[in-house]
């Protein structure tokens, strides 16, 4: 590999309707998305196990998103990986890792293989 890229790719439900904020004249929304990942085991058994993620949208596309998603809309979100740090309410240091959206699809129906 002789370029590696900060880029991540999900496909789930947003876990809320977003909401719009405004910081600094720049629209800033986040969304939690749900990813179902499905599991089958040798002996037949399947579990579904969810992982929420949460997602970081700036600008137009904040607001794009903002009018034509609600609670369960499924999206495909294409974008990179941020962590960053910071103090919570009790004075403790917390690190959390969140994608930043490039991309969103809305309504995303995956192409049969």
């Amino acid at each position: 590999m002789s370029t590696v890229k900060n880029r991540v790719q999900i496909v789930g439900n947003v876990g809320s309707t977003p909401e719009l904020k405004v910081i600094n004249n720049t629209k800033l929304m986040k969304l939690s998305v749900a990813v179902n990942e499905f599991k089958k085991y040798r002996n037949g058994e399947t579990r579904n196990t969810t992982h929420w993620h949460k997602v970081t949208v700036w600008g137009k596309l904040a607001e794009q998103v903002q009018k034509l998603t609600q609670k369960g809309t499924k999206v495909l979100i294409d974008g990179k990986l941020k962590t960053r740090t910071y103090i919570d309410k009790l004075g403790k240091k917390q690190t959390m890792t969140e994608i930043v959206a490039n991309e969103i699809v809305i309504n995303y129906t995956p192409q049969a293989a």
